[in-house]
């Protein structure tokens, strides 16, 4: 079966909540989430799972209308830091050089899990997924740390974060019945070549 694992689009800024930050998408999220699914829409896909999170599920919802297809919602796939009181969007924690971004690279803001263990919980979800869809095509809309965290156990790396996933790209991965795993890409951004949100080069 063929796997498409999904960033949400780009969520609003949230510097300090009173609770855990869960942010909405921006409008230029909103109009990538579109683009995402009018860019999917030829392809079979026969389930779709989202994160809990509003900025996964709003991504979620054009590519489930799309297909005519109800997202189901898995907390299993939820980010790392759902529990963090505030959302700066990656890229401009780099381009500001803030020591956040540096301290995000090495893994250390995982304070509510270990990286390792994330990982592991990250590959039962999916795995727990794919059993569920064998032979099928299915969509997970979910964060740039479960993308990181799926695609480096499949590729056996030591350290789950090691790429920036673009906001909307599809990472697609094949899973075979005997077992085994492979990337078919990273970081597809098609849909977004040529508007205000295209991915720098």
């Amino acid at each position: 079966m063929e796997l498409l694992i999904i960033r949400h689009g780009l969520p609003v800024r949230i510097d300090d909540a009173s609770g855990p930050a869960d942010p909405e998408l921006s409008e230029r999220g909103h109009e990538q989430a579109q683009r995402l699914a009018d860019w999917l829409r030829h392809e079979s896909i026969s389930a779709i799972y989202t994160s809990p999170m509003r900025r996964a599920v709003q991504t979620a919802a054009p590519l489930g209308a799309a297909f005519g297809l109800e997202p189901i919602v898995d907390d299993e796939v939820a980010e790392f830091d759902r529990q963090q009181h505030f959302y700066i969007p990656i890229e401009e924690l780099k381009a500001a050089r803030d020591p956040r971004y540096e301290a995000l690279m090495r893994g250390e803001t995982m304070e509510e899990v270990d990286p390792h263990t994330f990982r592991e919980v990250v590959t039962v979800a999916v795995e727990r997924i794919i059993e569920a869809n064998r032979g099928g095509t299915v969509a997970i809309v979910c964060h740039g740390g479960v993308i990181n965290a799926y695609a480096s156990h499949v590729l056996g790396l030591d350290f789950p974060l090691f790429f920036q996933p673009h906001y909307t790209s599809v990472n697609r991965f094949l899973a075979s019945s005997a077992g085994h795993r492979t990337v078919g890409s990273l970081n597809e951004t098609g849909h977004l070549v040529g508007t205000r949100s295209e991915p720098p080069s």
